[in-house]
């Protein structure tokens, strides 16, 4: 095995916004079948990897940090041990995580970190893992992680790790507006599956895939952010405003400032806000900010999880 080439490495991650998530039933093992549009968003997560007789990881920035784990429940350092395991690495590391992305928020954040370790200790460690591989290992992690070593915009099926590229034209403008309260994944899909128990709004015996849309691809082929805004749509928003019916007002507040359409991203609680260009975007941060709300604007599709200088 190649000892380590550099003292440190930093790795960049994204953020994603799911444009389209549909939901299937649960099934027995536990998953539901997923039929998503990510795209990864200008919003990101650093983590530098240096060479250590260990495995250590400490979390700063401008996120909420309080809650994230610093040790085997945070996937970065899962991510870290996995690669090792899986190349015989023998060494360790430390992990610097610096987060941006709202913690819990539905964006991926942890997700993000995970990729960006597999990235950045493949480079520190030198053992030269191709892309196809390192997607294997993200794929063990989470069903997010994938996209974040990936990034761009992309049509995920499966549990979401199935990814196939999608076509889109030009940029996208969002307004975020996080949340002080994270909410939880796993609690958000057991609100819908307790939601269409008692609508009886799923067949008994769901499909194992799902489909996107084809007019959610035919909107990102055009690039028409008009046409985009007519097919957003997430079906884990109903679960999501169940337990927070504040994220509606925050969805009428967006779009009363000028935004084209607001979702809940992923499972919550942020609100992603798509605009016209980036001077509405800005318009719409800067007037949901005079009226308290934490605002940031971003933009897709960013690359994936790549080393910078």
């Amino acid at each position: 095995m190649n000892p380590a080439a550099l003292p440190s490495v930093r790795v960049r991650a994204p953020g994603k916004i799911n444009l389209f998530l549909g939901v299937g039933g649960r099934h027995d093992d536990g998953y539901h079948a997923l039929a998503t549009v990510f795209q990864a968003v200008s919003l990101t997560e650093d983590v530098v990897a240096t060479a250590a007789p260990g495995f250590h990881l400490t979390v700063e920035g401008a996120a909420d940090t309080e809650s994230v784990p610093t040790d085997d429940r945070n996937l970065a350092m899962r991510a870290a041990k996995l690669l090792a395991s899986a190349t015989g690495y023998e060494g360790g590391v430390h992990l610097a995580v610096h987060k941006s992305v709202p913690v819990a928020g539905g964006m991926g954040g942890g997700s993000a970190d995970a990729a960006a370790a597999l990235v950045a200790c493949d480079a520190l460690w030198g053992t030269g893992l191709s892309i196809a591989r390192l997607h294997e290992l993200a794929a063990r992690l989470g069903a997010d992680v994938p996209f974040a070593l990936h990034g761009g915009t992309a049509v995920g099926t499966g549990r979401g790790d199935v990814l196939t590229p999608a076509l889109a034209r030009g940029r996208l403008d969002w307004v975020l507006v996080p949340s002080d309260e994270g909410m939880s994944t796993p609690a958000v899909y057991g609100r819908l599956d307790a939601h269409r128990d008692e609508e009886g709004a799923l067949a008994d015996d769901p499909p194992l895939s799902l489909d996107v849309p084809p007019a959610v691809l035919q909107a990102l082929r055009a690039g028409d952010p008009h046409v985009l805004a007519d097919e957003l749509h997430n079906d884990l928003q109903v679960a999501a405003l169940l337990e927070r019916p504040d994220l509606q007002t925050v969805i009428d507040e967006g779009v009363a400032a000028g935004a084209l359409r607001g979702i809940v991203s992923g499972s919550g609680p942020t609100v992603a806000l798509l605009c016209e260009g980036p001077g509405i975007a800005a318009r719409v941060r800067e007037r949901l900010g005079a009226s308290g709300r934490r605002a940031l604007h971003v933009h897709g599709p960013v690359p994936g999880a790549r080393v910078i200088g």
